[in-house]
C-alpha cells in the first residue's frame, strides 16, 4: 500500500445494517403510533401506555427477525459447505474445472490456471472455501451473527422509539405532546438520514430529507386515520 494513502471502508457493515433497521423504525413507528392515538384521545397517559406496550412488542418481534435472519443465513452456508464439500471429494475434476474457470474469468493464462487449480486442490480446506466465496458468492457467517443481530436491532429499536414518546411525560395534553414529539423526532430523522447516508456512501442532504419526509408521512397518516375513525 504507498506510504500516505489510507483506505476507508466500512469494517462492520452487518452491525451498521441493524442499527439502521432499529433505529429507523424506532423512531417512525413509535412516532407514527403517538400521533395516531394522540387525535383520538385526551389523555396523555393513554398515548405513552400505547407507545410503551408498541416499544416493547416491536422490539421484541424486530430482534427476533434479525435473529431468524442471522440463523437462516447461518443454515443456508452450511448446507452449501456440505454439498460443496460432497462435490470435492466426489466430482473433484468437475469443481477443478469450475475453479480453473474461474481463474480464466480473472484474466489468468490457461496455463497458469491449471497449475493454480492443482496447486489449490491439495489443500481440501482451502478448495471449498475458495469455491464458496467466487463461485456461489458466500463468506462464512459469524456464528454469532444471530444473537447479535437481534440485540443491535432490539435495542436500537427501543433507543429510537424513546425519542418521540419523551415529551407526552412532560405535558398535560396529547396534543401539545405531539407537537413537541413532532419537532424533536424529524430533527432526529434528519441527523439519523444524514450520518446513515454518509456510512453509507449515499448523497448526505437527499438521505437525510428523505428519511426525515418518510417519518413525517407515516405520523400524518396516521394522525389523519384516528382523526377520521375518532369522528
Amino acid at each position: 500500500m504507498p506510504q500516505g494513502h489510507i483506505e476507508n471502508h466500512l469494517s462492520s457493515s452487518s452491525f451498521i445494517s441493524d442499527i439502521v433497521i432499529g433505529m429507523s423504525d424506532g423512531l417512525t413507528v413509535p412516532f407514527a403510533l403517538a400521533a395516531g392515538v394522540s387525535s383520538a384521545v385526551s389523555n396523555t397517559h393513554i398515548v405513552t401506555t400505547a407507545g410503551i406496550a408498541e416499544l416493547v412488542a416491536g422490539a421484541i418481534s424486530m430482534g427476533l427477525g434479525g435473529y431468524l435472519a442471522g440463523k437462516t443465513e447461518l443454515e443456508h452456508y452450511e448446507s452449501e459447505y456440505k454439498t460443496e464439500a460432497w462435490e470435492v471429494d466426489n466430482l473433484p475434476e468437475k469443481e477443478k474445472d469450475e475453479v480453473k474457470e474461474i481463474f480464466l474469468d480473472f484474466g489468468l493464462s490457461p496455463e497458469t490456471s491449471q497449475l493454480a487449480t492443482e496447486e489449490l486442490s491439495k489443500d481440501k480446506t482451502k478448495w471449498i472455501d475458495f469455491m464458496m466465496r467466487l463461485e456461489l458468492g458466500l463468506d462464512k457467517p459469524d456464528p454469532k451473527r444471530a444473537t447479535k443481530s437481534a440485540a443491535n436491532i432490539g435495542g436500537s429499536y427501543i433507543v429510537g422509539g424513546i425519542i418521540p414518546l419523551l415529551p407526552y411525560f412532560f405535558v398535560d395534553t396529547p396534543i401539545d405532546g405531539l407537537k413537541i414529539s413532532a419537532v424533536v423526532t424529524l430533527i432526529c430523522l434528519f441527523i439519523f438520514g444524514f450520518f446513515k447516508s454518509k456510512a453509507t456512501g449515499q448523497p448526505v442532504l437527499s438521505g437525510a430529507l428523505k428519511v426525515m419526509i418518510i417519518g413525517a408521512v407515516a405520523a400524518a397518516a396516521a394522525f389523519g386515520v384516528a382523526k377520521a375513525f375518532g369522528a
